[in-house]
């Protein structure tokens, strides 16, 4: 069991890899396909107004504009400050919160953000699948 876990791991954080596209940024849409902001391959997090909003650190730490600690990104496990996973990711692209409830879904092929209800809400096409996590289910961006 724990060898078939850090497979779909690997293949997880392959598929991750191939999705970021080095320091291009790449918008981020909502629904109806209007960009909301970007992110850039070094994890900067900017408005639709392309002021920065937040980061998420090579160490998985995910900041506000400020530099405060908003949460932690620890192998597609989800942390708020505490300490306490708030959410998950499957290989499926599969959103959970803390308590294994689907959130919503992302789409590894084409970057579609869906909520629980399969609705689209967004599409963030090659960014790194904990990242549209954080930013679309986890809303670590908001004011």
């Amino acid at each position: 069991m724990k060898k078939l876990r850090l497979y779909l791991m690997v293949v997880v954080m392959a598929l991750i890899a191939s999705m970021t596209t080095g320091a291009s940024a790449q918008v981020l849409r909502d629904a109806d396909f209007n960009s909301i902001g970007r992110i850039n391959g070094n994890g900067v997090v900017r408005d639709v107004t392309m002021h920065s909003i937040g980061s998420f650190d090579a160490d998985g730490t995910v900041r506000d504009a400020k530099g405060n600690t908003l949460g932690t990104i620890k192998q597609l496990e989800i942390f708020n400050n505490e300490g306490t996973r708030i959410g998950y990711i499957n290989t499926d692209g599969t959103v959970n919160d803390g308590e294994s409830n689907v959130l919503g879904y992302i789409s590894i092929s084409d970057g579609k953000v869906s909520d629980a209800q399969k609705q689209t809400i967004g599409f963030a096409r090659g960014v790194r699948v904990d990242w549209i996590a954080c930013y679309y289910f986890f809303r670590f961006f908001e004011k």
